[in-house]
């Protein structure tokens, strides 16, 4: 089922995850962003755009992980878009002869015979330069940025007041970290992404995170606050005060608190590696 957030902004909501796919209206048809993750939520969803007369003519993943680079046959053959860094992960991880299989491996074991592989990371990648998505409707900001995930942009409708968030600002989940073992520091990448993310704040009336509920302009900045104030809780070995973890957490979503505890475990392996721990 598509809900309308802002004029020409819908939304499309999975089962499992929450995640939102968005739909945004153009001249010719329309900008689908993060696809959705069970075939069946994917055909619903081209259906209710047929209904619409709606064609799919571009896509976009916000980012790498599983739950946003699938896609559906019936969703059509439209030209689907992500950033330079993005797109080259899918393509590494597409290079891998079980590739299939180890994206198998990756999903939720409820939705695992459900969810459609073989269209999965067909990215085209865009310049690093790239300003805005290429496609004939409102323009489209892309906001690249370290946070989370590699290649991971968040899109600024801008004449809507909408703000695509990728996996930032949700109200069910906490900021999930990068790769503790790499050489990079996920916590000052994903306080930069946070940064970037506030530059834009006083244009957003909408905030569509990649999971949970749409938030409206008075909650976007508390949101960013929210999310800082956990990463800052996790660099400094803090236990968070967070809505969404412990007993405040969502019913249904208490295993998010599981997720904090590996992450601060992390930080603090890290820590120790590095010299760092006081």
């Amino acid at each position: 089922m598509l809900n309308q957030v802002a004029e020409g902004v819908l939304i499309h909501q999975s089962e499992l995850l929450q995640n939102n796919t968005a739909v945004v209206q153009g001249r010719g048809g329309v900008l689908l962003i993060d696809a959705g993750i069970t075939g069946d939520e994917m055909v619903c969803l081209a259906n209710d755009l047929r209904q619409l007369g709606q064609p799919v003519t571009a896509g976009f993943s916000t980012h790498p992980d599983w739950d946003h680079v699938l896609w559906h046959a019936e969703l059509g053959e439209a030209p689907r878009y992500g950033t330079a860094r993005c797109a080259a992960l899918m393509q590494d991880v597409r290079s891998n002869a079980d590739w299939k299989a180890r994206a198998a491996e990756g999903l939720p074991p409820e939705i695992a015979e459900e969810t459609p592989l073989d269209l999965y990371g067909l990215i085209t990648g865009l310049p690093a330069e790239t300003a805005r998505i290429p496609w004939d409707g409102p323009e489209v900001r892309i906001i690249e940025h370290p946070a989370h995930s590699p290649g991971h942009a968040a899109l600024l409708i801008e004449e809507r007041g909408v703000l695509v968030a990728g996996d930032m600002l949700s109200d069910v989940f906490i900021p999930m970290l990068d790769d503790f073992t790499n050489t990079n520091d996920p916590i000052e990448e994903y306080l930069v992404g946070l940064r970037l993310l506030e530059d834009v704040a006083d244009d957003v009336d909408v905030v569509i995170p990649g999971h949970g509920s749409v938030g409206r302009a008075d909650q976007v900045r508390a949101r960013i606050d929210l999310d800082r104030a956990y990463v800052h809780a996790l660099r400094d070995g803090h236990a968070p005060d967070d809505p969404r973890i412990g007993p405040l957490a969502k019913p249904g979503w208490e295993w998010v608190s599981d997720i904090h505890e590996g992450q601060a475990r992390s930080v603090a392996h890290r820590e120790v590696r590095d010299g760092t721990s006081g």
